[in-house]
């Protein structure tokens, strides 16, 4: 029988098992093959150097992977010099420091939180909210009330130096509600668009343990002087972070809104599924960025960073600039992503 002849054969079969109610077997990826006793940890942008050595300590015991994302975002959260996450990260218009993060592990469980204030490491509450709720997502007043209930302490957040950027920017910046005025609250001297090396917000961080298994982990504080309320894609799971144990895990950094409208870092893990590796992955979402807007993608930086079950990483970006850090047994490096402009 004819190659043609066998085709639509197979399609009338096909669909008259569909008709007859009858599933059809999925066709399903070749799985990749695990690396073990290679345990491995990225994260987004120079300041994941600390925060790798931090999870480094947890994975180079034969820790697991989620403990290890944990603890290494823990490291900018708390690092008052670092204003785009956690402790000192600067606040929205009205002088209040709210954060974002979430948390995957290999099983699919995860946990997030949103718009949480006085609380220095949302990434400890939203792995709570993973564990001991029913939920994937606390938000706000919510969000507080179950950490301090779980024993967190309330602090204040608004640093000195944080208030003082947001007093500086007041006396400039008018008070009303401008559609997208967050992506344009930037240095232009020093920033040459929102989202850029001087101006993210956000560390994503990716990890394998010596077992193979994969947890990723993303916190950020929110762009400056956001809207009251506003939410990027740091604590939205399939857009901020994603992990699928048996292919790979992505994260993101840059403006949140374009992630979150292709879901970019389930997308980027989708791409693996494909055969695509990690590098190649994280160009195809940004591609995606660039098709959905040309325009506004030349003015914005989105970079995505991704992990496939070989142990191979790789990272892509629209704009130059981007950065990000990676520790293992063989190497403790920066390196420059490569992007589109």
């Amino acid at each position: 029988m004819s190659t043609r002849r066998k085709f639509i054969r197979s399609s009338v079969m096909g669909s008259a098992a569909v008709l007859a109610g009858q599933s059809l077997p999925a066709m399903e990826p070749a799985p990749f093959s695990v690396t073990k006793d290679n345990p491995i940890v990225i994260s987004t942008w120079d300041f994941g150097r600390a925060a790798n050595a931090e999870a480094w300590k947890i994975l180079a015991a034969g820790g697991r992977a989620l403990d290890a994302v944990e603890a290494g975002v823990k490291v900018p959260e708390a690092d008052e010099s670092n204003q785009s996450v956690g402790y000192g990260g600067l606040p929205d218009r009205d002088g209040r420091v709210t954060l974002d993060a979430c948390i995957m592990d290999e099983n699919y469980n995860c946990g997030a939180v949103m718009c949480l204030e006085h609380i220095i490491h949302a990434i400890s509450v939203a792995r709570l909210v993973m564990e001991k709720t029913p939920h994937v997502q606390l938000v706000g007043d919510g969000a507080l009330q179950f950490a301090l209930a779980n024993g967190f302490k309330k602090e204040n957040l608004l640093t000195p130096s944080s208030e003082k950027a947001w007093k500086e920017w007041l006396k400039t910046s008018k008070y009303e509600p401008v559609m997208n005025i967050e992506n344009k609250l930037y240095n232009k001297e020093n920033d040459p668009m929102p989202g850029g090396i001087n101006n993210h917000d956000t560390i994503g961080m990716v990890a394998m343990d010596a077992k193979g298994q994969l947890s990723g982990a993303c916190t950020t504080s929110g762009m400056a002087f956001k809207m009251r309320g506003r939410v990027g894609d740091s604590p939205i799971i399939g857009a901020g972070l994603y992990v699928d144990n048996e292919i790979g895990a992505a994260t993101s950094t840059g403006v949140g809104e374009e992630v979150v409208r292709i879901v970019g870092s389930h997308l980027v893990v989708e791409l693996m599924r494909q055969g695509n590796k990690p590098e190649a992955a994280c160009r195809k979402a940004v591609e995606r960025i660039i098709s959905r807007s040309p325009e506004k993608a030349k003015k914005v930086q989105v970079g995505f960073l991704a992990i496939n079950k070989k142990g191979e990483f790789g990272a892509y970006a629209l704009q130059p600039g981007f950065t990000y850090a990676v520790k293992s047994g063989k190497e403790e490096k920066i390196y420059k992503a490569k992007s589109i402009y």
